[in-house]
């Protein structure tokens, strides 16, 4: 394998509303458009790293680090993090590497924050997959236990969370919860979650999807084949894609699938600019 076809390992010193954040980031400069992939709450910039053993993908570029307050990236104020503060990082690290146009793949949390992304700055995005992130109250199935067990004690409620999780009935949730304590910080949970629950609750996240002028997939488990809205933004023009022996997490319950599904998507995209 060519060492171009390699992912670079970066760290980025930036300051995002006066925080210090030493951000951990994962690239790969080739010939097409770069894909900017976002991580989901408890995970990291690693779900993606396997782009680069995927032949589909080998000629696109790509970017992922790890989320303020997950992984291996130091921010100096975990009480500042929010949907919010996670868009406001997204678009320095953006800005950081230079990339004037990019496909976008945001899971869950990652999803939202996409979204947000893609409504702000549509002339650059030329895709967006979104794999299972927030459009609807409904979709807070995890965020929302914020409200549903209020514990002042972030370590505590972390912990909690993290038992609950590990024996929720849907593929991935024990493999999931066995490494959330590695992969967030307990002081960034309460914050990401309260602002997942606000704007799901509040915002128009649905409209905001309906409303982009670029391409969009909506990947989803088979486990979660019942969201309200999937035929919504399917009559909108969006593209499904249901991913068999899932739930949530397709890139832990199946990979393979996945990168099948962005891989025909983002070169669909890309044959019809």
């Amino acid at each position: 394998m060519q060492e171009s076809r390699e992912l670079a390992l970066t760290r980025l010193p930036l300051r995002v509303d006066g925080v210090e954040l030493n951000v951990s980031a994962i690239h790969r400069n080739e010939t097409l458009a770069p894909i900017v992939f976002l991580h989901g709450f408890g995970s990291t910039k690693e779900d993606y790293a396997d782009i680069v053993r995927h032949e589909a993908l080998a000629a696109h570029s790509f970017l992922a680090y790890d989320a303020p307050g997950c992984g291996e990236t130091h921010c100096a104020d975990l009480s500042a993090v929010s949907i919010p503060f996670l868009l406001k990082t997204a678009r320095t690290v953006i800005e950081h590497f230079k990339l004037d146009r990019f496909h976008l793949v945001g899971h869950s949390m990652g999803g939202l924050t996409a979204l947000l992304l893609a409504h702000q700055y549509p002339e650059q995005v030329l895709s967006f997959v979104d794999i299972e992130g927030n459009l609807a109250p409904e979709d807070c199935f995890l965020s929302r236990q914020i409200v549903q067990y209020p514990e002042q004690n972030a370590e505590r409620f972390f912990a909690a969370f993290i038992e609950r999780t590990r024996h929720m009935p849907a593929y991935a949730s024990a493999l999931y919860a066995s490494a959330l304590h590695y992969k967030v910080r307990a002081g960034a949970v309460p914050g990401i979650f309260r602002s997942m629950v606000e704007m799901s609750d509040s915002d128009e996240l649905i409209e905001k999807f309906n409303s982009l002028s670029c391409p969009r997939m909506f990947m989803y488990g088979e486990q979660n084949a019942t969201l309200s809205y999937l035929n919504l933004i399917r009559a909108k023009g969006a593209r499904l894609a249901e991913i068999p022996a899932c739930g949530h997490f397709p890139m832990y319950s199946n990979p393979i699938a996945m990168w099948t599904q962005i891989a025909q998507f983002v070169n669909d995209t890309d044959s019809n600019r």
